[in-house]
């Protein structure tokens, strides 16, 4: 995790067409999704609803933090749902200089609706219509009463740029949920086919980290969850994918 290249930014060679972020102007996320909740490991739906951490969701934080021990971080920022927040003060806590975590409600999770407290055999047996909607347009489709992925990209993009505009050069870390993790991708890889959004799993308190510009992103790595390897095998439900909360 804390590897760098030795071969400065400005020598390493880009893909023909491609013009990469200039490191001066843009800003290094590091998105972690939250440890388990309690909603996670009964299987339901949560979206905003602010469920606290499980005792493997705190478990999983105490293992990121302990990783992360001594990192430096221009800023730490956090939705305000609980499982994030919980996630979040458990890390900074062992950061350099123990940063205050900033809470920002735009990253909250994808609103899930009428679906929120779920299990899936619930949301089969109720919303047939809605699941087949979803097949065909995972992308447009918004959950009954809730928001889509087109929805949430929106929301979440705009306040990662607004990140990016107030941390030029620097390196943040971001605590939030499956699907937010989800727009981090798509921004840094300039979108992603409709139906790939619920191929990206997302392991509780794994880092994806990304580079963003103005106008142009990169990948740096996705769901490391090296941290997680000492515990038992970590949860990948999401509130994102037609199959688990």
């Amino acid at each position: 995790m804390t590897h760098r290249s030795s071969t400065p930014p400005s020598k390493r060679l880009a893909p023909t067409g491609f013009t990469p972020p200039d490191r001066a102007t843009a800003a290094e996320f590091w998105v972690v999704r939250h440890g388990e909740s309690t909603w996670n490991a009964d299987g339901r739906y949560q979206g905003q609803t602010d469920v606290p951490l499980s005792a493997l969701g705190a478990l999983q934080a105490a293992s990121l933090a302990e990783r992360l021990t001594g990192q430096s971080f221009d800023a730490v920022y956090s939705s305000d749902l609980a499982r994030a927040r919980q996630t979040a003060e458990v890390v900074a806590e062992r950061l350099e200089g123990t940063p205050a975590v900033r809470l920002c409600p735009e990253l909250r999770e994808i609103n899930v609706g009428e679906l929120t407290g779920l299990v899936v055999s619930e949301i089969k047996a109720r919303y047939a219509d809605y699941l087949t909607a979803l097949q065909a347009d995972p992308w447009a489709t918004r959950r009954p009463g809730g928001e889509s992925m087109e929805d949430l990209f929106a929301r979440c993009g705009a306040a990662f740029h607004a990140l990016r505009a107030a941390h030029p050069g620097g390196r943040v870390l971001v605590f939030t949920h499956g699907g937010v993790v989800r727009v981090a991708v798509g921004l840094a890889l300039g979108g992603v086919p409709s139906h790939a959004w619920s191929r990206l799993s997302v392991t509780n308190t794994s880092v994806t980290r990304v580079l963003l510009g103005e106008s142009s992103g990169t990948l740096l790595g996705f769901n490391d969850e090296a941290h997680l390897e000492s515990l038992l095998e970590a949860t990948e439900a999401d509130d994102v994918l037609g199959q688990a909360p």
